[in-house]
C-alpha cells in the first residue's frame, strides 16, 4: 500500500498552533496486518471529515507489519474526540490483539508549519 498523502480536512488558521501526534504500529502476524489493512479505509474516511483534523497521513508497510500515522489536530481534546467516536474506537479496540509492539509521540507546531513532514515524525518514534 503506498502512502496516503497528507489530507486537509480543516485547515489550520494563520498563526494558531497544531497538536502532532504521530503513532507506530506492529502487529504480530502478517494476517493483524491484513485486518489492520482492511479497516483503514473505514477510519481514513472518518478523519478526513473529523472536526479539529488539521491534516493526516498513513505509511504502511503491511509485508514488514509496520504502519505509521501522522496527524495534526486543533487541540488535544479534538484528538480525543476523534479517537474515541466513529469508525475509529471500534477498529482501535478490535485490533488491539493484534498488535505487537505500538508507540506514541505528540508534539506542537505553529500551524504554518502544515503540512508536516514525516522526518521529524520519524526521528520521534525511533
Amino acid at each position: 500500500m503506498p502512502t496516503l498523502p497528507w489530507t486537509v480536512p480543516n485547515p489550520a488558521p494563520p498563526g494558531s498552533e497544531a497538536h502532532v501526534f504521530a503513532s507506530r504500529f506492529e502487529t504480530r502476524t502478517l494476517w493483524g496486518a491484513f485486518r489492520f489493512l482492511a479497516r483503514t479505509p473505514g477510519v481514513w474516511w472518518q478523519v478526513s471529515r473529523a472536526p479539529g483534523a488539521y491534516g493526516a497521513s498513513l505509511k504502511a508497510e503491511p509485508f514488514k507489519r509496520t504502519f505509521w500515522t501522522l496527524s495534526a489536530w486543533e487541540s488535544p481534546a479534538a484528538l480525543k474526540d476523534f479517537a474515541r467516536s466513529g469508525t475509529h474506537a471500534p477498529t482501535s479496540r478490535g485490533l488491539a490483539a493484534q498488535m505487537r509492539d505500538a508507540k506514541f509521540v505528540t508534539w506542537q507546531v505553529p500551524g504554518d508549519d502544515l503540512p508536516l513532514d514525516w522526518t521529524e515524525a520519524f526521528r520521534r518514534l525511533t
